[in-house]
């Protein structure tokens, strides 16, 4: 009997993670056409995501895991300034802010002696 269910886990996994994820994209697919980008609703909504990344952020930042533990605070807030400045010079490109932060960060590592 065990042999003709060991997929039903699998199974789960994949109607919890579409039921998780595909619900609420196809309600904004149906939804988007009504909304207004000035709304209340939506600047609520972006009001919400702009807090959790900084959340995120700032957990990564001040309570790291893992082998970002071992850089000191200093080079960490360093990064994220430095990477903050370059989003804000490079024309608010995201990836001109991250890239510059992770240039910071591993050399950084490189002339500590962490890496």
């Amino acid at each position: 009997m065990a042999e003709q269910v060991w997929w039903w886990p699998y199974a789960m996994i994949l109607v919890a993670g579409w039921l998780a994820t595909d619900v609420w994209r196809w309600l904004g697919v149906l939804l988007s056409g009504r909304l207004r980008e000035d709304s209340e609703l939506l600047l609520w909504v972006r009001a919400v995501a702009t807090a959790l990344v900084a959340g995120v952020i700032s957990k990564l930042i001040l309570f790291p895991a893992g082998a970002l533990a071992d850089a000191p605070v200093a080079l960490r807030l360093a990064a994220a300034a430095s990477g903050f400045v370059a989003f804000l010079v490079g024309g608010q490109r995201v990836v001109v802010g991250v890239l510059a932060a992770e240039v910071v960060l591993i050399g950084g590592w490189l002339l500590i002696g962490l890496a």
